[in-house]
């Protein structure tokens, strides 16, 4: 097994870790988690008509794109997803001014970005077993 697999397998995992690690602490408080999004969003321009359904999506679309990339199921379709999901947060965390949380979720994104580019180094995963 090469060095650029191995990495690629161990990048993949940690950003897998904390999207399903996000996801999995969310979804059984997910009214609650709601509530407080809406409440952090309640004095910026966005309308409550995109920060309510944002607000219950985030989490379960979380939780998926950890699991397939914790199975490496799907990763390139998970990796892109992981990367709108970044945007859309960034843009949104720049809506409430929590400039402090902007570094956190760019690093998730370069992490996304720069699996993408190196996928074809994915071997250590279900994609793998069912291209065979």
């Amino acid at each position: 097994m090469e060095n650029n697999a191995i990495v690629f397998f161990l990048l993949r995992l940690t950003v897998a870790a904390s999207m399903f690690g996000h996801g999995l602490v969310r979804l059984p408080k997910l009214n609650g988690f709601s509530a407080w999004m809406v409440k952090s969003f309640e004095k910026s321009m966005l309308p409550n008509l995109l920060v309510v359904p944002f607000s219950y999506v985030l989490p379960i679309a979380e939780f998926i794109i950890g699991l397939l990339l914790l199975l490496g199921l799907f990763t390139r379709g998970s990796l892109i997803g992981g990367s709108v999901v970044m945007i859309v947060l960034i843009f949104g965390t720049a809506m409430i001014e929590n400039w402090e949380a902007i570094p956190t979720q760019l690093i998730h994104a370069v992490f996304f970005a720069g699996l993408l580019a190196f996928i074809q180094y994915n071997t250590i995963a279900v994609d793998h077993l069912i291209k065979k």
